[in-house]
């Protein structure tokens, strides 16, 4: 029987310790809110690791930034190497030394779960919270993770069928931004709070949370939205940016279409408010979903990774975005590589501008995808890793 997860365990001998490394932006929110499950229940448990602003401000002692995390690419990670590879040493010792009674990797598999296996080698229970898209491209790195994971905790539901494929403890816990997010439209309360009229047509550009890919694909987003602004001047454009590094790569890649606002942050609210969006794949995507907005996808890997993407035929999977994978069809447009053209993405918003009934019917297949994923997220997560090291099963 699953223990109750608001119950509260008695105190034990010495605090609970968890050690946790996120990356980026949409890992610091996910740790935030497992950090505030597992104080559910143990409001003396202690976090050390690698963490951004919100799981800081959630009680976790922050052995580096989460920033230092978000690196991405084959090919571009590698002059980030020497320092990754310093930085996981250090964490190695220091993690080790102070002897948590688990480590939670949070994403960024390229680091978490090579750490994760010098730990587990090293006696600590290991578990890396979002799995990594081995059943796109790499499958056969599914043994590494039985190596170097005694679980995986899994946000979208057709994972853990394949991890038990390859001998791996997989659990779906759902994503806690589907419990975040309420399931009925909060446009008119978003608009509101942007100072946005009702009647306004709006478009959000959301380019990525990495100066990188922030730098590849923003010059085309830009520029599709110049041309959107000629063809239709009442136009509204929304950029929520998610880091200040992020900004200033946004606002180097080309002049600004007229009715353009840069917000810092408010992604969710600039998500609520907007008609369409136009958004970098990731987990931005699953956020445009669940908050009913429609929208064109855009990807774009720097030109040496997708040259070895396309040459040993990696990519396994007829979709790349979260919302068509979750839907099993292309309920979005998706635009990847050389695809990712201003004027292809200019015609896909306008399309969705004009698609009143089509809004309405994608609209309820968000729905139906957020409910499947709204079954309490964290507070599962949690339970999740307590049962694993036999606390409060």
């Amino acid at each position: 029987m699953v223990a109750d997860p608001m119950h509260v365990d008695p105190p034990q001998s010495k605090p609970l310790r968890i050690a946790i490394v996120a990356g980026e932006a949409s890992g610091d929110a996910l740790g935030a809110a497992f950090i505030a499950a597992i104080r559910e229940r143990h409001p003396q448990a202690e976090f050390r690791g690698v963490a951004g602003p919100r799981m800081q401000a959630a009680g976790c002692q922050a052995l580096a930034t989460s920033e230092e995390l978000a690196v991405m690419g084959l090919f571009e990670v590698l002059r980030h190497l020497p320092r990754l590879w310093r930085l996981r040493r250090r964490l190695v010792e220091q993690v080790s030394a102070w002897q948590p009674d688990v480590f939670v990797g949070i994403d960024a598999p390229s680091f978490n779960v090579g750490l994760a296996r010098q730990l587990k080698e090293r006696g600590v229970r290991t578990v890396q919270y979002v799995s990594p898209q081995l059943w796109a491209w790499r499958q056969g790195r599914a043994r590494d993770m039985h190596r170097s994971c005694d679980l995986v905790l899994c946000v979208l539901p057709f994972e853990p069928p394949f991890y038990a494929g390859h001998g791996v403890e997989a659990e779906f816990v759902g994503h806690p931004l589907a419990d975040q997010i309420p399931l009925e439209s909060q446009r008119t309360q978003a608009r509101l709070a942007l100072g946005i009229d009702a009647q306004a047509r709006v478009v959000a550009l959301l380019p990525g949370s990495r100066s990188g890919e922030v730098q590849r694909l923003a010059p085309d987003m830009l520029a599709a939205a110049r041309l959107l602004a000629q063809r239709d001047p009442s136009l509204q454009f929304l950029a929520p940016m998610a880091s200040t590094a992020a900004r200033g790569a946004f606002e180097g890649a080309g002049a600004m279409p007229s009715g353009l606002r840069l917000l810092d942050g408010q992604a969710r609210l600039v998500l609520q408010a907007a008609d369409v969006a136009l958004v970098a794949s990731g987990t931005a995507t699953l956020e445009a979903l669940l908050c009913k907005c429609p929208m064109a996808v855009v990807y774009r890997f720097g030109s040496l990774t997708a040259a070895l993407l396309r040459w040993f035929r990696l990519v396994k999977l007829p979709y790349f975005s979260l919302p068509n994978l979750l839907a099993g069809e292309p309920l979005v447009p998706e635009f990847f590589q050389d695809a990712v053209q201003p004027a292809a993405l200019a015609d896909a918003l306008q399309e969705l501008l004009g698609a009143g009934a089509h809004h309405e019917a994608l609209r309820e297949r968000f729905t139906d995808i957020h409910r499947s994923l709204r079954v309490d997220g964290a507070r599962r997560a949690a339970a999740a890793v307590l049962r694993r090291i036999g606390i409060g099963a």
